[in-house]
């Protein structure tokens, strides 16, 4: 049987029961509801798009094309590149094509889907991030030991075991989520599936899904964090040993941008998912999750390679774009 459920705004969900299985097509609310505000989204949204895409994806292509740029720090950036990628393709292709065709639906597996591939992205550029903290702390800490600590094996290996985690994580989280059942309403007030909201709507009950996402989120997330809290502190007190001021400067601008990058990362995603549900505001809670799954991907790009000396020289000798990368200081 079919039935049919009216909102407010005149939507209409269906839920079809067939074989035992159900399939929801759930209502997204986006980032804003006014209609005079969907086209400026809809222009801003995909400027940041390709702005994220062709940038991450040159940085990848030249590592891979730079032989001078095959070293641990910039295979962990491509990674990052990779991962930025994904996670911007999971959310904006469904978000711009429901503010082109002032749609606002997603089925069900289309949204399992996007919470799989997003979790995934999620947690393992968590991890990535604190894996690229190590390196900087063993190539300030322990520079001797770095090219027998850094070997390419034990990168592929870290690295192969970050994506590894993301997946089996974002596994456990979506077969938990989707045999839950939905009741009542089907409006996702999100502009993409997540899963705090995903289980804000069930009606089943939910406690396991909860209490497995939070320990996702203080194993991965305070866990991370402090890995990077550690290796900070030792590279800093590294670095205050150190006697000429040319060497303090010049250590201290091989960390900064990723500095940068995880101050601003997360202490978004801390917000959001390490925080009293007292505290909930779904539209600041949106403009913060904007910030570290669409916006900082765009932004990496920027902060880690442009601004660096043998990212722009790589650039400039694969695509001889002289003009736009001109050979400045390393930060």
């Amino acid at each position: 049987f079919i039935i049919s459920l009216t909102s407010s705004q005149g939507q209409f969900y269906f839920i079809r029961m067939k074989n035992q299985s159900m399939e929801i097509e759930f209502m997204l609310v986006g980032i804003s509801s006014l209609p005079e505000l969907q086209l400026f989204l809809l222009v801003s949204f995909l400027c940041i798009y390709v702005t994220a895409l062709v940038g991450n994806s040159l940085i990848f292509f030249t590592i891979c094309a730079s032989q001078q740029l095959h070293t641990p720090m910039y295979f962990f950036l491509g990674n990052l590149s990779v991962i930025d990628v994904l996670c911007t393709s999971t959310i904006m292709p469904k978000m711009l094509a429901n503010l082109y065709f002032q749609r606002a639906d997603i089925s069900f597996l289309g949204c399992m889907a996007q919470m799989y591939l997003f979790t995934w992205a999620l947690v393992s550029e968590v991890l990535l991030l604190a894996l690229m903290a190590f390196d900087r702390y063993v190539a300030i800490c322990h520079p001797l030991h770095y090219s027998m600590v850094m070997r390419s094996h034990v990168c592929i290996g870290m690295a192969g075991s970050i994506w590894a985690i993301g997946i089996c994580n974002s596994a456990v989280h979506t077969s938990l989520a989707i045999p839950l059942s939905f009741c009542s309403s089907f409006i996702i007030d999100h502009f993409f599936c997540e899963l705090p909201p995903i289980l804000k709507l069930s009606c089943s009950d939910t406690s396991l899904n909860e209490a497995l996402a939070f320990c996702a989120d203080v194993i991965f997330g305070v866990g991370s964090c402090s890995l990077i809290l550690v290796s900070y502190g030792c590279i800093i007190r590294t670095i205050l040993k150190i006697r000429s001021s040319e060497g303090k400067k010049k250590a201290f601008s091989t960390c900064s941008s990723h500095l940068t990058v995880v101050s601003f990362y997360y202490s978004t995603v801390i917000y959001t998912y390490i925080r009293p549900t007292s505290n909930l505001s779904l539209g600041r809670d949106k403009v913060i999750t904007a910030l570290y799954s669409v916006i900082i991907p765009m932004l990496n790009p920027m902060i880690y390679s442009f601004r660096n000396r043998e990212v722009k020289g790589a650039l400039r000798r694969l695509l001889g774009w002289t003009l736009f990368f001109p050979l400045g200081r390393t930060l």
